[in-house]
């Protein structure tokens, strides 16, 4: 307990630090106009920092720089491959005054940036009333922010989490499918422990990933997702929260989740999954192409599992992602400025175009106007044509950092032997009465 307390002060002060230096560095300038067009035959260099680690991140990327170079021959990328490490290494260009012209982040990091005004203002460019015509319907939440700035241009839509399985697994094992109940999923868990195979692999070094685990048993019975923690007058968790945690913690204590499982980056969790070592996986639906390649139809994907099968049925249709603000942001000291507004907005638009025509994804913000052109993935067929066409619910965006940081330090916890629901609760109360 001691040795636990000790890190959380070390990572309170460590928040705190970094806190005060992005507040003392914002909005110092990037390199000179000569650096940026050292040559100067009218070239225009941005550095872009971006995930590019994947077919999923690099291939829809790649396709937009190279439509790029027929739109803007002026505009010469340099690309920063992003750093999977929840945008720590982003922060650190921020306290340091060595930021891109352009980045990628989600809306988490986006908050940080405009308290420390490392983010432009996108509400009154051209490129952004364009990008707003544009917008399929019921995205919007992805362009405007709660505030109702625009902050970064986004490609992808309302995205969500999914578990993931290996169908030849779980017939060897003898597991029924699909797991509809927590007992089941506790009953899978041991099973599949005895047989030697990780229960469900999952990358919990991020934070992330254990909070959009616990937000899918939440909305089970609260579709509005960690939404609800942001309301006025809200001091106390909800009895679905508290369910959600003690869900966790029981399906923890079944073995679900590898002892080392917060010690885990995503490339050692995928591979677990991908070399046939674990049974389940826990991730976006964009992880759908990159299993269908490595698995093909060994692979399938699963609803969420809830208290009873009454619930189950209930909820399958809650859909566990939130439509908060993500995309291609741009520093607001890059000496390239407007041209960089314009490039920001103009990778999202094809990166969507790519994800749209070649890997048939419909989850894409802006609207595209070609055919799809590859063969559609059959779990993506079954997102299409299965779960959003009936989905009743998305949850909701909690803006609240300090209720959300709680949540991902208190589910990342969980996760360990020592941790109990009943802390989970008692942090996660302390800091609604003081947030509400």
């Amino acid at each position: 307990m001691k040795v636990r307390n000790h890190k959380r002060l070390k990572a309170a002060l460590l928040t705190l630090t970094m806190s005060l230096v992005l507040a003392a560095c914002g909005s110092t300038e990037s390199s000179s106009p000569e650096a940026s067009n050292p040559s100067g035959d009218g070239t225009i260099k941005l550095k872009v920092y971006a995930q590019h680690f994947d077919d999923d991140t690099s291939k829809p990327f790649d396709y937009a720089v190279e439509k790029l170079k027929e739109e803007m021959p002026n505009v010469e990328i340099e690309l920063e491959a992003a750093v999977q490490d929840g945008y720590q290494k982003l922060k650190t260009y921020a306290a340091t005054g060595n930021m891109p012209d352009i980045y990628f982040t989600d809306w988490s990091t986006l908050q940080t940036m405009a308290k420390s005004k490392n983010v432009e203002l996108l509400d009154d460019y051209e490129a952004t009333t364009k990008f707003k015509q544009n917008l399929n319907p019921g995205v919007e939440s992805r362009l405007v922010a709660p505030d109702n700035h625009v902050y970064a241009y986004p490609d992808t839509g309302i995205e969500f989490q999914i578990l993931y399985y290996n169908k030849s697994i779980f017939e060897q094992v003898g597991i029924q499918t699909p797991i509809k109940t927590i007992d089941q999923m506790a009953e899978a868990a041991q099973k599949l422990k005895a047989a030697g195979y990780v229960p469900m692999s999952i990358f919990a070094k991020e934070k992330w990933i254990t909070t959009a685990f616990y937000n899918g048993l939440v909305t089970r019975e609260q579709p509005q997702g960690f939404g609800a923690l942001g309301q006025e007058g809200m001091k106390q968790l909800p009895d679905a929260f508290v369910t959600a945690a003690q869900q966790m913690k029981k399906l923890q204590q079944a073995g679900l989740f590898d002892a080392n499982a917060t010690n885990t980056n995503y490339d050692q969790a995928s591979s677990l999954f991908y070399q046939g070592k674990a049974a389940m996986f826990v991730n976006g639906q964009w992880e759908i192409y990159s299993s269908q390649e490595k698995l093909g139809d060994q692979v399938d994907w699963m609803y969420w599992p809830a208290k009873d099968e009454a619930t189950y049925e209930k909820s399958k249709y809650f859909i566990n992602g939130a439509g908060a603000p993500q995309g291609y942001a741009v520093y607001p000291g890059s000496k390239n400025k407007d041209t960089a507004v314009e490039v920001a907005a103009f990778l999202a638009a094809k990166s969507a175009e790519y994800r749209y025509t070649q890997l048939g994804s419909p989850i894409v913000s802006p609207k595209v106007d070609l055919p799809i052109a590859s063969d559609v993935p059959a779990m993506m067929q079954r997102v299409a044509t299965d779960l959003l066409p009936n989905a009743e619910n998305y949850a909701q965006l909690l803006s609240n950092t300090a209720i959300t940081n709680a949540i991902n330090d208190g589910t990342q916890f969980l996760l360990v032997d020592s941790y109990t629901p009943e802390e989970f609760i008692e942090s996660l109360n302390r800091v609604l009465d003081k947030e509400n």
